[in-house]
């Protein structure tokens, strides 16, 4: 049954963006609409580590009298945005969800891609939920519960940037920011219904975002429509010398291909990730199957390729990742290790046991499989694959969080550093969103929205509301 506020919640930021601008709707009237909705329903799904709501209707209120004014802000005109709380905004304290910077002073300047969602007119209305320093799981050991997920709060909401995943889900927010280190901002993306982007690594600064994974994190936009994202993403994307792995490349428009449809591209498939790396979950491997005979009904050609094993990226990326999280944290593992989560601990302490020998394999390794990879599909326009291989997990189930976490094909792309959007495809028995992955060649993310708008457009999985 839908509510009073619903609707306007749950517009596209496409939608409300345009509503704005011509005067339509005011910048304050929707974030009113998005304080109430937060105020009614997150004390049951915790996706807010602050919310900031003076300061939000003030910044709305100036929007509005800049449109008045004849001086539009930008493509993101008076539109709230979250910031998973290891992204720094000037004014606010970074947490991490952690009691290691629970005490840390506000923050003296904006992230790099703070200050590019600002410039382009987006307002700040909060800090999210993450798991503590992007890494660890769902913890009730911590000060600050875990997020939950909307389609039903016993679930798993995906991590790390939970709340970021649940608040997009829930109409708290149109848009909010993720980091991806394994799969974080996909991972949400997947479990709340959602569509997340890690672009191509380099090409969103990581200036002012605490590192987890030096050569493995990417910064990424969380929204509910395709269309949104990539609007989300050209806000985002620019080379930036603050960040040493930036990338200079030209930024196109990422919406210029939204709506050109599939016919004549061709696609690959990598179904042994699913159906002989690691079996999934019949009702994921089914609406996988169903989604490509949909883009090959919409006019594709869609092949199936090999690459390496699933478990050759996997273990890969997890040792360079858990080597450079542990360098990042052993001075803090030394003096204050009672202040971490023991979800955190479990999966940074076997960094201290890795050598200099693992991870310079590891680097060479990860060398061959991203040229093997971007050999694979050269001659291809984008590449379907699976993202988790079961539907969400019950939160405080241990014994299930151990076998299940793990069990995704995401990582392989922050190991090669293609993009990778995760978006919905359909939902299980019990009414969990299931998910799948389009990868395609570095800095080819246009072409990934033009695949995922056609099979969107074809489909009614992103107009579902979890029913909160």
């Amino acid at each position: 049954m839908s509510r009073p506020g619903d609707d306007l919640a749950y517009l596209s930021l496409v939608e409300v963006a345009a509503r704005i601008r011509n005067g339509e709707l005011s910048s304050v009237t929707y974030a009113q609409c998005l304080l109430d909705r937060i105020a009614a329903h997150d004390g049951q799904f915790d996706s807010f580590l602050r919310v900031l709501a003076e300061s939000v209707l003030q910044e709305a209120a100036a929007a509005d009298q800049a449109l008045l004014d004849g001086a539009p802000l930008g493509p993101l005109h008076g539109m709230p945005f979250g910031l998973k709380d290891i992204i720094d905004a000037a004014g606010l304290p970074t947490t991490a969800h952690s009691q290691i910077l629970a005490q840390q002073p506000p923050k003296q300047d904006d992230a790099a891609v703070t200050k590019r969602l600002r410039a382009a007119g987006g307002i700040l209305l909060g800090k999210m939920a993450t798991h503590e320093f992007a890494l660890g799981g769902p913890s009730f050991d911590l000060p600050w519960p875990p997020a939950r997920n909307p389609w039903n709060r016993e679930r798993f909401p995906g991590g790390s940037s939970s709340g970021s995943g649940v608040a997009v889900a829930a109409g708290f927010l149109p848009m909010a920011l993720g980091t991806d280190t394994g799969g974080s901002v996909r991972n949400p993306a997947t479990a709340c219904g959602i569509v997340g982007m890690k672009a191509t690594y380099g090409r969103v600064s990581r200036q002012g975002v605490v590192p987890l994974s030096y050569s493995l994190d990417h910064v990424g936009p969380m929204t509910r429509t395709v269309a949104d994202n990539a609007l989300m993403l050209n806000a985002l994307a620019g080379h930036d010398p603050a960040d040493p792995a930036s990338a200079d490349v030209p930024v196109p428009d990422f919406t210029a291909q939204l709506g050109q449809g599939v016919e004549g591209l061709r696609i690959g498939v990598i179904r042994h990730f699913h159906n002989r790396d690691m079996i999934a979950d019949p009702v994921v491997a089914k609406a996988i199957e169903d989604a490509v005979r949909l883009l090959d009904e919409l006019g594709a050609e869609v092949v199936e390729i090999e690459t390496e094993p699933l478990a050759a990226y996997s273990t890969c990326n997890r040792i360079i990742l858990v080597s450079e999280a542990y360098a990042i944290h052993r001075h803090w593992l030394a003096e204050r290790p009672d202040e971490y989560s023991a979800s955190f601990l479990e999966r940074v302490l076997p960094g201290a046991f890795l050598t200099a020998d693992d991870y310079v394999d590891a680097l060479r390794l990860r060398r061959r499989l991203t040229a093997g990879f971007n050999r694979t599909i050269r001659d291809l326009d984008g590449v379907v694959v699976a993202s988790s291989m079961d539907p969400p997990f019950v939160i405080d189930d241990a014994a299930e969080i151990a076998l299940k976490y793990s069990r995704q094909a995401r990582a392989p792309f922050n190991l090669t550093g293609n993009p990778a959007l995760s978006l919905p495809i359909g939902f299980d028995g019990d009414g969990l969103p299931l998910a799948m992955q389009i990868v395609a060649g570095n800095f080819q993310e246009a072409m990934i929205y033009r695949i995922a708008a056609a099979y969107e457009a074809a489909t009614e999985w992103h107009n579902r509301r979890p029913s909160l």
